[in-house]
């Protein structure tokens, strides 16, 4: 069965490299997307519009639940996922691991590696542990590596607790996760590495702002390449409904964690046409190399227009992405 499931994935695979190859084709005029690989967790984007390679590692979904006596006021809102993701399994060796152990290991390459950038693209804890917070800072000081942070749904999240998720979101970022920033916008931001815009979006909430939606055409406006990182992935036909942003099934009917969640439902209506209107632009963002996010705990791939959408698997197995955007020559 095993070796059946790896040949249908070499199948898929090579059939997205025959579109993309004929949709690139009349894309590689615009000077920016020319073709990608993906073999395994290494990914290569390939770009006549860049002089110089560009080193990245992108994980998301750590879910550290590190506590200590601090934590005992909010016990009841984290009961359930301090002990979600105690042990795992390594995602190559199959051996016992843990959240941990996980994130550590990927810094480690990245060191080894001398990346350009590390990219943590949410729920990197599983709630907003104080004292996992304060750990995470420590390791990436002490790496000394380019980072940026974005949040995801459970980094922020208090089970339970009373408010909605933009209220809960803006509280925890400046009560525990505002280090992480380093003074950016936490809802949104771009870096510059080598000439190529990483743009970084929070949608966590599933839904994007005004502002937000502003922000990324003012970027794109800037005609640099760009990657998007997100933590939530953009709904793609036949995706389901956690492929949330943008989802038209997105709404309350179709929500069948809150009550397990302990938050409120997703709006009854719908999403917002300001979310709606980012993936559309963001689908025809020409100078966009490539649209990253985490969320789903599976690896994905879509394309369209000859645009890559990657999913990372969750890095409290040992997941990441290590990303590498080459000159075309």
């Amino acid at each position: 069965m095993k070796e059946q499931s790896n040949k249908c994935f070499i199948i898929s695979v090579f059939l997205i490299y025959l579109i993309g190859c004929k949709t690139n084709q009349s894309i590689k005029d615009t000077g920016y997307r020319s073709s990608f690989s993906l073999d395994g967790n290494s990914i290569n984007i390939y770009s006549a519009s860049i002089v110089d390679t560009i080193d990245i590692i992108l994980l998301s979904d750590t879910h550290l639940s590190m506590k200590d006596d601090r934590e005992k006021p909010y016990e009841e809102y984290s009961k359930r996922m301090s002990g979600a993701y105690a042990i795992t399994r390594h995602y190559q060796t199959g051996e016992e691991t843990n959240p941990q152990q996980a994130f550590v290991e990927t810094i480690e390459i990245g060191k080894k590696k001398n990346i350009d950038l590390l990219v943590l693209a949410g729920d990197i804890f599983s709630y907003p542990s104080e004292r996992a917070v304060e750990w995470v800072d420590s390791v990436l000081i002490e790496s000394k590596l380019k980072y940026v942070y974005t949040t995801g749904n459970h980094d922020w999240h208090y089970e339970g607790m009373q408010g909605t998720s933009q209220k809960l979101r803006q509280t925890w970022i400046n009560n525990r996760l505002i280090s992480l920033y380093q003074e950016r916008n936490p809802l949104f931001f771009s870096v510059t590495i080598k000439g190529v815009k990483l743009i970084a979006i929070d949608n966590s909430t599933y839904e994007i702002s005004s502002e937000q939606l502003t922000f990324f055409q003012q970027e794109a406006a800037s005609g640099l390449p760009l990657i998007l990182v997100m933590h939530i992935p953009l709904y793609m036909p036949g995706r389901p409904v956690n492929y949330g942003c943008a989802h038209p099934d997105w709404k309350k009917e179709n929500d069948k964690l809150y009550e397990l969640e302990r938050r409120e439902p997703w709006r009854e209506e719908g999403h917002t046409k300001t979310t709606m209107q980012f993936r559309e632009e963001v689908l025809k963002t020409s100078n966009l190399l490539g649209v990253f996010a985490g969320h789903i705990h599976k690896q994905s791939l879509d394309v369209v227009d000859g645009l890559p959408l990657f999913v990372v698997k969750e890095n409290a197995s040992g997941n990441y992405y290590n990303i590498k955007i080459i000159p075309l020559k």
